[in-house]
């Protein structure tokens, strides 16, 4: 993972990675807020939607410029959002969360990354909470895999998008 790479990407499109995927925008409204780590966050799109729906948000991403776009807004916003620029591959929270998002995240990594950091984030769930993962459909068999080995709850599942809780 090239951190100038994504730095570019982002100074170059305000809105690189569009608008939140309609599943998670349902989802957030579903829920009641809570504390919210959103792995591999870029320039906020998940963070800033449930920071706007009253969560609390930390939001964590190799890319130096997205996590500073991501907290412009924030501020401008006046919304509850911490940055954190880190490898999601390495870095851990020192707390866990109500709800834990990897939105198109496991892909962009190496093979030998990808079931670590989905155990790392599935670890940083409080019990009772909840996973957000959206993949691409061949990534989603293994992620289904480990969380249902795990003992999680599969709460919602589509092709490119899995929700599950935490017992």
């Amino acid at each position: 993972m090239d951190p100038v790479k994504y730095d570019r990407h982002y100074r170059d499109d305000p809105a690189a990675c569009g608008e939140p995927f309609a599943e998670i925008v349902t989802f957030c409204g579903e829920v009641a807020p809570g504390s919210v780590l959103d792995l591999g966050c870029g320039q906020g799109r998940d963070a800033l939607l449930f920071a706007r729906a009253g969560h609390r948000v930390v939001g964590v991403d190799l890319s130096s410029v997205g996590v500073a776009q991501m907290l412009a807004t924030a501020r401008s916003e006046q919304l509850d959002v911490v940055g954190i620029v880190a490898d999601v591959r390495a870095w851990r929270p020192d707390t866990s969360f109500d709800i834990v998002v990897l939105d198109r995240v496991l892909h962009m990594l190496d093979e030998v990354d990808r079931l670590p950091t989905l155990a790392h984030a599935m670890q940083a769930v409080s019990p009772g909470g909840f996973l957000i993962v959206a993949e691409g459909p061949g990534g989603m068999v293994t992620v289904r895999r480990a969380v249902e080995e795990a003992g999680w709850a599969v709460h919602r599942a589509t092709r490119n998008r899995l929700f599950a809780g935490r017992r």
